[in-house]
């Protein structure tokens, strides 16, 4: 498959496709005149690149993984992303009930709200970081 039939069947634009050839991610078979090569397990990959982004690892911890033609990954490293997406999945599940809650709410005011307050608290906690005291 060429570079644009690869770019048409995976919806991903030729400039990604170089990109991700560029960090080791996909690897081309070679070249019809100017245009790159790719074997058909290329979309497969490509795949496996879409759901390792959505989950949350980043490209440079994917090519660590894909080392070979087949990726051989880390079943004690997807165990931990499991466990980190259970923590995310955990905070959002509180944010949205809090949310759902003061949209509810018969507080005068969100600020008045302690389950609105929680959310900002939580929210909060992810942002601010408090600066190390000078000793």
């Amino acid at each position: 498959m060429d570079i644009a039939e690869v770019a048409r069947a995976s919806g991903l634009p030729a400039s990604t496709l170089r990109y991700y050839e560029e960090k080791g991610l996909i690897h081309s078979v070679g070249r019809n005149g100017l245009r790159r090569q790719f074997g058909e397990q290329v979309i497969e990959r490509l795949a496996l690149i879409t759901l390792g982004s959505r989950v949350g690892f980043s490209l440079d911890e994917m090519a660590d993984l894909f080392t070979g033609r087949r990726p051989d990954i880390d079943r004690d490293l997807l165990l931990a992303k499991a466990d980190e997406l259970d923590r995310k999945i955990n905070e959002l599940t509180a944010m949205r009930d809090g949310l759902r809650h003061a949209a509810a709410c018969k507080a005068p005011s969100h600020f008045e709200c302690p389950k609105f307050l929680r959310i900002l608290r939580i929210a909060g906690k992810k942002r601010v970081r408090r600066p190390n005291k000078l000793k």
